[in-house]
């Protein structure tokens, strides 16, 4: 009768503790979607075979595709410095890859093959000519592999600090499949992601990564990526994807293949980064590259003005 009791008590607190932490989770994600930081009145809709793809579209002139980064709070905000002075020349084009920002979000597993199809279907259906793109960060890679795949859809190419070769190179681990299964869970898995995208990691990410000054952090921005990374059916899913390396490819004979103009913008505060760039031009000799003097992971955030002169000179 003890041990009945027992297991009757440990089974009421057991779901009384999921119930509580499954209405945290339902706070935490109302929390940081209420502010509405991301809604835009002319945003556009790319219905893909995976899901819906959120898009915009500004300017006149020849197009260029601008893709952001692949933290799990990344989207098409990262450009919002840039898309209007480029829109005086150039038909801009934003977009937040499935799994992220205001695209849709669904429970699967994003690999780099998904996002490789993504960007030459979306040139394909919604550009209709060879492009011009700006891609930040993790995606860098996933242009130079669409673009070794369908050298026809693009044109010029410009990556701002890509990943490192080695870094590209990673595969998933002997743990990924189990991490990634807790990662799913419906309620634990969702509180070690409200966790890891939070705002106060956030916020340290862009005190600490994002920006060189700590001080031209505005709290709209933070609010802005927070927002993103609570958004849609399934965030947690893509995130999941991104710390088991599943979305990682060896871009190194890909980069060797492709004769486009490549030019990488680096964040000058960032350590080897220098020694990144080089190592690129060595694999593809036409790589050229610059320094963005005192900032880090996002030098088109920080320095907009700085980065859009950089750009002019290299595209125009």
């Amino acid at each position: 009768m003890k041990t009945r009791n027992k297991l009757l008590t440990l089974l009421i607190l057991s779901s009384g503790a999921a119930a509580a932490t499954a209405l945290i989770n339902k706070a935490i994600k109302l929390s940081a979607t209420s502010r509405n930081v991301l809604e835009e009145p002319e945003a556009l809709c790319y219905k893909w075979r995976l899901g819906n793809i959120h898009y915009t579209k500004t300017g006149t002139g020849k197009p260029i595709l601008l893709v952001h980064d692949l933290a799990p709070a990344s989207s098409g905000y990262e450009w919002k410095n840039l898309v209007g002075k480029l829109a005086e020349t150039y038909t801009v084009y934003t977009i937040d890859l499935l799994g992220f920002g205001r695209s849709e979000k669904p429970n699967l597993t994003y690999t780099n093959y998904l996002y490789v199809q993504l960007l030459p279907d979306f040139i394909k259906s919604e550009i209709g000519h060879r492009t011009d793109i700006i891609a930040s960060g993790s995606s860098a890679a996933l242009g130079i592999m669409a673009c070794s795949n369908s050298p026809e859809l693009f044109n010029q190419l410009l990556f701002i600090n890509p990943e490192s070769l080695l870094s590209c190179s990673q595969v998933p681990g002997k743990n990924a499949k189990l991490y990634k299964i807790i990662l799913d869970l419906p309620i634990a898995g969702t509180l070690i992601y409200n966790i890891a995208c939070s705002k106060q990691f956030i916020t340290k990410e862009f005190l600490t990564n994002y920006y060189y000054n700590p001080y031209s952090v505005k709290t709209r921005v933070i609010d802005a990526y927070h927002e993103s990374a609570h958004l849609g059916e399934s965030p947690k899913s893509v995130y999941a994807s991104l710390k088991c390396n599943y979305v990682k490819c060896n871009i190194a004979a890909a980069l060797k293949k492709i004769d486009n103009s490549i030019y990488l913008l680096g964040g000058g505060a960032i350590d080897d980064i220098g020694e990144c760039m080089e190592e690129y031009k060595e694999y593809n000799p036409a790589v050229e590259y610059a320094v963005v003097p005192n900032t880090k992971l996002l030098p088109h955030l920080e320095k907009s003005a700085e980065v859009f002169d950089m750009i002019q000179t290299y595209l125009s």
